[in-house]
């Protein structure tokens, strides 16, 4: 849809000819031609749901539960297979999977933006972290305590470590020599 408004907006806003929105836009000149010179636009089209899950009450008792569970605890809320076994004390003549399928396809249209916690972290490929870190290691059949340098570089996902005796400067050099 954006495309079409794209080729509208360079044929009556910028003028270019049928030939030249064809080149930049890389599509067929026919398809230029159709959507530069015609008031028409095509109709968005939403599939109209089938199935005992949309047809039946089913869809509608899950909807009203899922509704109910999003006010609930994360912990507190119903499994998908707990409903489905619900579903089937009341009589459901479906099958799990046709359960989970709708479950996934309201979640996808009710849930707002899904945080998921976290944010995908770029790196440079030069940077390299460095900090001070303590280590178990056996020594004479006992645990101790070893401090270590350890250098990752988070591009490559590649990391060594160094056992030193002490956490100061010159041992911070002399791993980094390492």
């Amino acid at each position: 849809m954006s495309e079409i408004h794209c080729i509208k907006f360079l044929r009556n806003n910028k003028g270019l000819s049928i030939s030249e929105i064809q080149r930049t836009l890389k599509i067929n000149w026919r398809t230029a031609k159709k959507y530069a010179d015609e008031d028409q636009l095509p109709e968005q089209k939403s599939p109209q749901k089938k199935g005992m899950m949309y047809e039946e009450k089913w869809g509608e008792i899950v909807s009203t539960w899922l509704f109910e569970d999003s006010k609930l605890k994360k912990k507190s809320r119903r499994t998908k297979k707990k409903m489905f076994d619900d579903l089937v004390e009341l009589g459901f003549k479906g099958s799990y999977r046709t359960v989970c399928y709708f479950i996934s396809e309201w979640e996808n249209s009710h849930v707002e933006s899904k945080d998921k916690g976290f944010e995908r972290l770029e790196h440079p490929p030069s940077d390299a972290q460095v900090d001070f870190g303590v280590m178990e290691a056996v020594q004479d059949r006992e645990l101790v305590d070893i401090h270590t340098l350890v250098m990752s570089f988070p591009y490559s996902n590649a990391g060594f470590a160094v056992p030193l005796p002490s956490q100061n400067q010159e041992c911070f050099l002399y791993g980094l020599k390492q």
